[in-house]
């Protein structure tokens, strides 16, 4: 049973890996540049759409990412509890989520507090700016899921 419980969840782990990092990925280098390619100043409301169908996907992503991470981290034999850095396993997974942390901050706080700034501002100039904040945070999050990845793949060399 506990095998079982181990494959469903680094299965799911790595689905809602896929989904979160996959769909920055996609908006980043496919959907931005298309947009702004073929519709110019009219993209940001293609973009708008966008987002509101993938922010759901990755918020439910981050919510499984936690459930089964933490299952994950249950189940594993190198860990040694929270603070106590007695491996270099454990180090390195304190390091990958506190950069996990780092990207569901900056998810939720371009969802739920910049993206209502945008649409409440008037300021054209104040608009572009905000604008301009919201896609290097998803650049941010885009380069801290990269080394996520790459903590991964170290955790499972360890």
């Amino acid at each position: 049973m506990r095998e079982i419980i181990l494959v469903v969840s680094y299965w799911l782990h790595l689905i809602a890996t896929v989904i979160w990092i996959g769909g920055i990925t996609f908006i980043l280098f496919i959907a931005i540049p298309s947009t702004k390619q073929v519709l110019g100043a009219e993209s940001g409301k293609l973009m708008g759409e966008i987002s509101k169908r993938f922010t759901p996907l990755a918020n439910y992503s981050i919510v499984f990412l936690i459930i089964t991470g933490l299952v994950l981290t249950g189940f594993n034999k190198q860990f040694s509890g929270i603070g106590n850095f007695i491996n270099s396993w454990t180090l390195v997974l304190v390091l990958k989520h506190i950069l996990v942390l780092g990207m569901v901050i900056v998810h939720f706080y371009r969802g739920l507090v910049l993206s209502s700034k945008i649409v409440k501002t008037e300021s054209i100039t104040e608009k572009i700016s905000l604008q301009k904040l919201s896609l290097n945070l998803v650049k941010v999050n885009f380069c801290a899921g990269l080394l996520v990845l790459l903590l991964s793949g170290i955790t499972s060399l360890l």
